[in-house]
């Protein structure tokens, strides 16, 4: 079940995700919470330098690997402002990772992106629970929806004055 503590963590996912969006990277941001409701990390799209695998749910896997226990890993959860990726997902799964919250899921982004004309991923948006069958997952939250469409609104826009 979702609680205000929840809440609080996908908040701070979007303020990451904007903090994405002023860098110049597509607007994602996640943070890892220990059971004990510490937050161990915490990052945001970082593939504006060209690395498209630097989404923060597969830098989340990578640190939680290198710096966690696997029973830690297993009791911990993962706050982010968009469903995971197939590619995250799977990071998630494969160093085992418990509870992902997200607070707009994958067919939400597929409508938004169709929404503002930008081209999909270049991966198949796919439920977390179709890779990574059993992590137990809670979302999208529609209270968060406006704020996170109209980032991709904001990064869609900014992107295409680039060129």
């Amino acid at each position: 079940m979702i609680n205000e503590t929840d809440m609080k963590h996908l908040g701070r996912c979007v303020e990451l995700a904007t903090m994405a969006v002023d860098s110049g990277n597509p607007p994602f941001g996640s943070v890892l919470v220990d059971e004990t409701g510490a937050v161990r990390y915490e990052g945001h799209n970082e593939t504006a330098g060209g690395d498209e695998t630097r989404h923060p749910e597969f830098e989340i896997a990578r640190w939680a690997a290198a710096n966690m226990a696997p029973d830690e890993r297993a009791a911990s959860t993962v706050y982010t402002s968009g469903e995971h990726c197939p590619m995250c997902a799977a990071a998630h799964g494969w160093v085992g990772l418990g509870r992902i919250v997200y607070a707009s899921s994958s067919e939400q982004l597929s409508h938004w992106l169709d929404e503002l004309h930008v081209a999909p991923p270049p991966v198949a948006t796919l439920p977390i629970h179709q890779v990574v069958p059993g992590v137990p997952t809670e979302g999208p939250f529609p209270a968060l929806a406006d704020a996170l469409r109209e980032l991709h609104k904001r990064y869609a826009l900014a992107d295409r004055n680039k060129t």
